[in-house]
């Protein structure tokens, strides 16, 4: 595990996948993990590139990935696509994962992994919060206007 340069993460409920190359891009880590392993896997390498797909639990991991030095990068799952070689199965993602990361292409958007606990304290990340109670008090005036004209075409 020492050559590994750079490692693709393939995210999922319990089984994760792990995928490592070294500086010339070969296949030298090639791993199963529980949810539990992730992290101790992580801590035992020096500071690595690591690509992660963008999902539900992405920015998680991110952030805890990053706490322990290593740089993290995501990315939707449309930026990985084109790399998938075979059938779409964790292995195979997390060796596009893997590829994806390392190119250095026009499309690429990495997002920054952001840090919660300073914008609100109580509620976790208040911009998300506002814009839920805004959408949520707003909707009826936003309806408002459409209200007598799905009337008129549901008579």
């Amino acid at each position: 595990m020492k050559d590994v340069s750079t490692i693709g993460l393939d995210l999922a409920k319990n089984v994760f996948q792990v995928h490592g190359v070294d500086g010339s891009g070969k296949t030298v880590l090639r791993r199963r993990l529980r949810r539990g392993q992730v992290l101790p896997i992580f801590r035992k390498l020096s500071p690595r590139l690591v690509g992660i797909e963008a999902c539900a639990t992405s920015h998680y991991w991110a952030r805890e990935i990053t706490a322990l030095g290593h740089e993290v990068r995501m990315m939707p799952a449309r930026y990985v696509k084109p790399y998938v070689k075979r059938n779409e199965n964790d292995v195979a993602d997390a060796e596009a994962i893997c590829e994806a990361v390392t190119r250095s292409d026009a499309t690429a958007w990495f997002p920054i992994v952001s840090e919660c606990e300073g914008l609100a304290p109580a509620t976790g990340c208040e911009p998300f919060t506002f814009r839920v109670r805004v959408l949520y008090i707003f909707r009826p005036q936003r309806d408002a206007p459409i209200n007598p004209l799905s009337r008129e075409t549901i008579r």
